[in-house]
């Protein structure tokens, strides 16, 4: 790679070390790095440590929601609906992403907001392949049409209740994808 880069093997490796860290890669000694293969358990962890932290960061936020942070949510649903009747994967996971940061992302909480990146970061392979499926962009729609109003109502405890449901659905739906998957 490195000579394929025209870089030295220091920047690739370290790169691969990164990569590995967010559980992108994994590395068997005399054998080098391969794509980590999806894992319903490694899911169900992440989403049970996101549940916990955007909990804490949507009670942090969400009674400071302006009507301009209502207007983007709206917003980012339509280019949800947009990307998804054009099957553009990337501009639904964008989007997806943007829409539920409007929720947890404020000042006072950088900290918790990065872990939340992190969380996110990692898991984004689930996501992009729950994504493909359009019966998932409908729910997916409709949830986030539930959370908007539940957000626009001032309703904190519903959209945390509406983003665990959230949550549940889509591990529900790779949970059954990924035992069709030959192993």
């Amino acid at each position: 790679m490195a000579e394929q880069f025209g870089v030295s093997r220091v920047p690739v490796r370290e790169a691969l070390r990164i990569l590995e860290g967010e559980g992108h890669l994994t590395h068997t000694a005399q054998r080098g790095y391969y794509v980590t293969a999806l894992d319903i358990d490694d899911l169900v962890e992440i989403y049970r440590l996101r549940q916990l932290l955007e909990s804490a960061a949507v009670r942090h936020t969400a009674g400071r929601l302006t009507e301009a942070n209502l207007t983007v949510m709206r917003e980012l649903i339509e280019k949800i609906d947009e990307a998804g009747a054009a099957d553009d994967i990337g501009g639904i996971a964008r989007a997806n992403r943007d829409f539920h940061f409007v929720l947890i992302d404020s000042p006072g909480q950088a900290r918790l907001v990065r872990l939340i990146h992190q969380l996110w970061d990692v898991s984004s392979p689930y996501r992009s392949h729950y994504f493909a499926g359009k019966e998932n962009r409908e729910r997916l729609q409709k949830e986030h049409r539930a959370i908007l109003r539940a957000a626009t109502a001032g309703d904190t405890e519903k959209v945390i209740e509406l983003l665990d449901l959230h949550r549940r659905n889509a591990i529900a739906e790779l949970a059954a994808a990924l035992s069709e998957q030959p192993s």
